[in-house]
């Protein structure tokens, strides 16, 4: 027997209806490349996506074809989304940060049709146009994609198709072997979206101004313009990078949350106590990507802030834990709070976690036993796209390749990454604990820890350091930091100082990066300083 309740397909079309129809008039704020300020709205948005459906349809898109994107962070991107979805299509944001071959093999592989591209990448496009033949048509969002909306009707009735039907493309940043795709659904994504929005991970109330730090193309931005959308929340968009302008957004325009990686928010902190500005009304942020150090989520705490770390990857949507605060968190102090909230917090519904030994077998949550982090839900990957067989297991379990404890509580702490984690005289050493406490140390701006080889123990730690600006904090005053905060153990037998450590596109460390410098350095060389 089936119930009898309506049945709603969980298709991202219902979303943008929903801004438009409710909150049509909530602001879509973007900064432009020359500085200037664009404002448009929830109803403008879903009016000009129906044009691109129609222009896509006209020029012989079919649902399923794939439409990629080269482009920052502004409107233009965003109408491009929800036209190529609402057409049926898949949208398929690119990092404009790799590399030329990479992208060549992303576009190829994902059989891309179109190409919209920011005029800012038109070097990159001619470069690599002999190469793609699969893309039919370049439409440039600067002096293009507007004139040729202006020509096109918005009476478009969406496609209405199943809500499993594909909508969006991301792939992984690639790390170790070419990047693979994750297929978004309408239902996935959807689903994601609504857990989003609630108190424990981005809070998001209707009358909040979102500020994310992430770009369009990172597993769409974290999925925060989906959950803006549903809100009506106001959205301001800018290119991730320049902090000036980053810092006049949020003071300007009243950002009230916002969303980035841990070396975003180390640079503005920077830039603030250089100009000795604040973050004006902002009263919410999400940080993900890696782990943030204790200091930074005191700071955030001291400034009236409330700090919510996530965890996530691409191939859930991203988000895939987040921060619920205990019954009893106003009665801890500052150093039990921030105990609780450098941890990554806790699966919301629609996620279950588990953590597994060398042999798959499960692992008590007993906040002490360490063991490789699994996931499944509804909207984590099945398989990657074009991939012949499942990324599960026989019980439907996705390996993250994080390493974690669970508590008993349920919370769920992240010790490294299966690929980065120290291993030395039989025993682990988190990486990122030690990172996070050399980062607690003033002066300095970034660390990263490496295992190198050793002939006794297998593997010793080394850290590698940038400076804040002005800093000339020394391999000493490091040291003497660490020996109050980790084990004598745990202590790095060198510290190697750099103008800028290596970052992803995403703004993560990139560790196989100075692997690779270092790979002919032996663990305890000279100090460079």
């Amino acid at each position: 027997m089936l119930g009898k309740m309506q049945d709603w397909p969980l298709r991202l079309t219902h979303v943008i209806d929903h801004a438009a129809r409710v909150h049509g008039q909530r602001e879509i704020i973007t900064c432009e490349a020359d500085g200037s300020i664009n404002r448009s709205n929830w109803a403008k948005v879903a009016r000009d996506a129906r044009k691109f459906a129609r222009h896509l349809e006209a020029n012989g898109i079919k649902p399923d074809d794939r439409i990629a994107t080269l482009a920052k962070n502004h409107v233009r991107h965003l109408v491009a989304w929800f036209g190529a979805i609402g057409m049926g299509g898949v949208i398929h944001t690119i990092n404009w940060r790799l590399f030329d071959d990479q992208i060549i093999y992303i576009i190829n592989h994902a059989e891309d049709r179109i190409l919209l591209y920011d005029g800012a990448f038109e070097p990159v496009i001619e470069r690599i146009k002999p190469r793609i033949a699969c893309v039919e048509q370049f439409i440039c969002f600067d002096d293009e994609f507007e004139a040729m909306l202006a020509y096109e009707s918005d009476d478009y009735r969406w496609h209405d198709g199943d809500e499993r039907a594909p909508a969006m493309l991301c792939y992984t940043s690639g790390t170790t072997g070419n990047p693979k795709g994750v297929l978004y659904e309408h239902r996935s994504t959807v689903l994601h979206a609504m857990m989003a929005i609630g108190p424990d991970a981005f809070n998001l109330p209707h009358h909040a101004t979102a500020l994310p730090f992430v770009p369009l193309f990172h597993a769409a931005s974290w999925g925060l313009p989906f959950s803006c959308a549903m809100t009506g929340a106001r959205l301001a968009l800018v290119v991730p990078g320049d902090i000036a302008t980053m810092h006049r957004m949020i003071v300007d325009e009243g950002a009230t949350h916002s969303a980035g990686v841990p070396t975003i928010w180390s640079t503005m902190f920077a830039h603030l106590d250089a100009t000795g500005s604040n973050l004006g009304k902002l009263r919410h942020v999400s940080v993900g990507g890696s782990a943030a150090p204790r200091a930074m989520i005191q700071r955030f705490l001291d400034l009236g802030i409330a700090f919510h770390h996530l965890w996530g990857m691409t191939e859930i949507s991203p988000v895939g834990s987040v921060c619920a605060y205990p019954d009893d968190w106003a009665e801890l102090d500052s150093e039990h709070q921030i105990d609780f909230i450098r941890m990554q917090g806790v699966a919301p519904f629609g996620i279950e976690l588990r953590i597994v030994s060398e042999d798959s077998k499960p692992l008590p949550h007993d906040g002490k036993t360490t063991g490789h982090l699994q996931i499944r839900g509804a909207w984590v990957v099945d398989r990657y796209f074009k991939a012949g067989s499942t990324a599960l297991d026989a019980e439907g379990w996705f390996d993250t390749g994080d390493i974690a404890v669970i508590h008993p509580n349920s919370y769920v702490q992240i010790t490294d990454r299966a690929k980065d984690v120290i291993k030395s005289g039989g025993e682990w050493i988190s990486s990122i604990d030690l990172e996070n406490a050399a980062a607690g140390c003033p002066g300095v701006a970034q660390a990263a820890a490496i295992g190198v080889p050793h002939p006794k123990w297998e593997e010793r730690p080394i850290l590698i350091v940038s400076r804040a600006p002005g800093s000339d904090v020394c391999k000493q005053t490091i040291l003497d930091h660490l020996a109050n905060h980790v084990a004598r153990w745990w202590l790095p037998d060198d510290i190697i100082f750099m103008d800028a450590l290596p970052l992803t596109g995403t703004g993560k460390i990139m560790k196989a990066e100075l692997r690779q410098q270092l790979a002919d350095r032996d663990a305890g060389g000279s100090d460079s300083t």
